[in-house]
């Protein structure tokens, strides 16, 4: 098992590392800017002397920036084949697809977690807000339920640049944006237009967040800066529900969302194309 399927996954785990190595600078630089604009969004709180507005705007920066890395790791992951020049030798590869995308998705969630601490770590030199007494562990929790949901969705993403090498990558970036304007990352969803919040109950992030508030306990009413009254993780077991519900529906939607792109981009000539 290890040899045919442990091995291949970790090998595309060490190969998007080394990309990501190789291209670090460029990793520094889109991380310094996450940091600088999430303590822009976060300061919006302190300036406003709202403990609850703060925390809001803290969980929501830190809650995209790992889904939303995790979603963009995957989603151009074949765009990045594309520009190295290796695209068309990954698919020919006599490796299943299922371990290929296992391989990427898995070095999605690692980079994203990592990325995410590091925005943290850079927020606390901006912002000093009290957590104690909220339920951080069921808020990892929920994170990593919710992270099986945005790799299906990445996945059915990662197909626009095979099926158009011009405009698939932008059009990640533009899925990417309705799902940061209708899950109510930074408002409470009932601030949308009333024909938009529909939406919002079809994206992930709209669970994952309403679970983690709960969590925090930033709307308890006995909550204080100084002390966090945060529920336990049976209080969010509906939620928990639904983005299970989801990871199960989309992953495998995802994966054969993804085997019908590319029967086509193969029988069509997309792979070689570079532009």
């Amino acid at each position: 098992m290890f040899e045919r399927y442990i091995r291949p996954m970790w090998a595309f785990v060490f190969r998007d590392w080394h990309l990501t190595r190789r291209y670090m600078s460029w990793v520094v630089v889109f991380v310094f800017y996450a940091i600088v604009n999430s303590a822009t969004i976060a300061l919006i709180g302190k300036a406003q002397d709202d403990f609850r507005l703060t925390l809001t705007l803290l969980l929501g920066v830190l809650l995209w920036s790992f889904l939303s890395a995790m979603y963009n790791e995957i989603a151009n992951s074949i765009s990045y084949e594309r520009w190295e020049g290796t695209l068309e030798y990954t698919f020919m590869a006599p490796v299943s697809r299922l371990i290929h995308l296992s391989g990427v998705s898995l070095f999605a969630v690692m980079f994203s977690v990592i990325r995410t601490i590091v925005i943290l770590v850079g927020l606390v030199l901006f912002i000093q807000v009290s957590v104690s007494g909220a339920n951080l562990l069921g808020v990892l929790v929920v994170l990593l339920v919710a992270s099986l949901a945005f790799m299906g969705l990445g996945l059915m993403a990662a197909i626009l640049p095979v099926m158009s090498p011009e405009n698939g990558a932008q059009a990640t970036n533009i899925f990417q944006g309705i799902l940061l304007l209708v899950s109510g990352i930074y408002y409470p969803v009932s601030v949308l237009p009333s024909w938009v919040q529909p939406l919002a109950y079809l994206s992930p992030a709209t669970y994952a967040l309403e679970a983690c508030r709960k969590l925090m306990g930033i709307n308890h009413p006995d909550s204080t800066p100084e002390r966090l009254v945060g529920a336990p993780l049976s209080s969010v077991l509906p939620e928990l529900g639904i983005l299970l519900l989801m990871g199960v529906v989309l992953i495998p939607l995802g994966l054969w969302v993804f085997h019908t792109a590319e029967m086509w981009a193969k029988r069509t000539g997309k792979l070689k194309r570079t532009g």
